[in-house]
């Protein structure tokens, strides 16, 4: 405190001097400057309380607002614990976003240490990669297998970005990373994203075209996704283009009534060496009921795959929400990034919804709020969650 207390003092009679030469004045920032690091030093060796050392960084930092060398130099690098909750690569794509849209340093330790094979994959890798080179960042620790990375982002640039996996991961999840960061571009983003199109535990490319995107072009999101080429396990091969426009800030959305069903449809389709039959059975057997998109999996028999497809369908529909349990965490970002409150209704709330409501609230200021809803078409697993957007704004717009 007294430290704080003593350069707090001395910048503000810095502030009030004139000075007869520029000499004089270079030498007093100069200084200033050193025992600004000096102090900074001190904090980081002796104050263990990190919310203590960031309350000592904003005080001794208040008088020097005009000086965007000592705003550098008191900004803070968060910390993220990639262990928690979910565990896995969700926690990397929304604190790499979220820290480049900030434009604060972040450092992520063990990392997908609640999957089987933690640490990172090539496609989380090639994920950070595609944001370090879209704001001109500083990526440390970034390798295949690696559980602690660095994030230092400058400002986010538009133009033209390459992300290959070089395997099936997914093209869904390089967008997860990359859509949120490229809103806050200084001109439009073209992305190219490379690896499977259609993968296991990760949205299908048809999800993210058919579901995602007319649902988040609700905040103001305005981007062109054209499927070149679909790719499958093992080798991936896939292609998509994202044309994305930067907004000045996202709006607030209302998604709690729902409306009513008035038509259902779905794809059942198959590649590479699979007969045709099986993608005629897969429907045959979801024709009983309303069908989804599913994956058919290996050994898995195709009526079984589509029995299942609609009856998760069908729960989605029973809980009388807005949005299913797969979209549910993937608007999370864009309502705490959004200048106002949003609500969205839907079913029981999932471990994915948890983990970036957590790392939201974590990285930036929104506030979240869970209840359950009550009016007359409400049930046991009906939800509303509410959050109080941060309202970030595109300085270069």
């Amino acid at each position: 405190t007294r430290l704080s207390c003593v350069l707090s003092s001395f910048l503000l009679s810095f502030q009030k001097s004139s000075f007869s030469s520029a000499g004089a004045f270079v030498e007093k920032f100069a200084f200033i400057a050193a025992l600004f690091v000096a102090i900074r030093r001190f904090i980081l060796t002796f104050v263990q309380c990190e919310s203590l050392a960031r309350a000592l960084y904003s005080h001794t930092a208040i008088h020097c607002n005009n000086f965007s060398l000592f705003a550098k130099m008191a900004a803070t690098t968060f910390e993220m614990d990639g262990s928690v909750m979910e565990g896995g690569g969700q926690i990397l794509r929304l604190s790499a976003a979220l820290s480049c849209i900030q434009g604060a340093s972040i450092k992520i330790n063990k990392i997908r240490a609640g999957r089987s094979t933690p640490g990172l994959r090539p496609q989380h890798l090639s994920g950070l990669e595609l944001v370090r080179d879209m704001c001109n960042g500083n990526l440390e620790g970034a390798t295949v297998g690696s559980s602690e990375i660095t994030l230092t982002p400058g400002k986010i640039k538009g133009g033209n970005h390459v992300a290959d996996t070089r395997t099936a991961g997914s093209v869904g999840l390089l967008m997860q990373i990359s859509l949120p960061c490229s809103l806050f571009a200084q001109g439009p983003s073209e992305l190219c994203l490379k690896g499977g199109t259609n993968a296991e535990m990760a949205p299908q490319i048809d999800y993210t075209l058919k579901v995602f995107k007319p649902i988040v072009e609700r905040f103001g999101v305005q981007f062109d996704c054209d499927l070149k080429m679909r790719g499958y396990y093992p080798k991936g091969g896939g292609e998509v283009v994202l044309k994305v426009n930067p907004v000045k800030e996202l709006s607030p959305i209302n998604l709690t009534e729902r409306g009513n069903i008035t038509k259902i449809y779905g794809r059942a389709f198959v590649a590479g060496v699979l007969p045709f039959k099986l993608a005629k059975d897969m429907s045959t057997a979801a024709v009983l009921h309303p069908i989804s998109n599913h994956l058919l999996r290996y050994r898995v028999y195709a009526d079984k795959v589509g029995i299942e497809a609609a009856e998760m369908l069908l729960r989605n529909i029973r809980h009388n929400g807005c949005v299913d349990e797969f979209l549910q965490d993937q608007l999370i970002i864009f309502m705490a990034l959004a200048n106002g409150i949003s609500r969205m209704r839907t079913g029981p709330i999932t471990l994915h919804t948890q983990t970036a409501i957590h790392v939201a609230e974590q990285l930036t200021n929104a506030k979240f709020v869970i209840r359950k809803a009550e009016d007359e078409h409400a049930n046991n697993d009906t939800y509303i969650i509410e959050c109080q957007g941060v309202g970030a704004t595109n300085p270069s717009l």
